[in-house]
C-alpha cells in the first residue's frame, strides 16, 4: 500500500515533465512560425539589412569629407583669381 501514493506521485511527475517538454516544443514551433512571418513582412517591405545600412552610411561620410574638400580648393581657387 506503500507504494500507491508513490506511484501516483511518480505518475503526476511523469506527467508534468511530459507537459513541459510539450509546452516547449510548442514554444519553439511559435517562435519559428513568428520569425518566418517577421522575415517575410521585413523582405515584402524592402528593408535593408544593418550591413547594407553602415556599408551606404559609409559611403555618405566618405562622399561629404570629399565634397568639404573640394570647396575648400573652389574657394581657395577663387581667392587666387581675385
Amino acid at each position: 500500500m506503500t507504494q500507491g501514493p508513490n506511484r501516483i506521485l511518480d505518475d503526476f511527475a511523469k506527467l508534468m515533465t511530459d507537459a513541459a517538454g510539450v509546452a516547449q516544443g510548442a514554444r519553439r514551433e511559435v517562435e519559428t512560425a513568428f520569425r518566418a512571418q517577421a522575415e517575410r513582412f521585413l523582405s515584402d517591405m524592402d528593408v535593408v539589412s544593418r550591413e547594407e545600412h553602415e556599408a551606404v552610411k559609409e559611403m555618405a561620410v566618405r562622399a561629404l569629407d570629399r565634397v568639404e574638400e573640394l570647396e575648400a580648393r573652389l574657394e581657395a581657387l577663387e581667392k587666387k583669381s581675385a
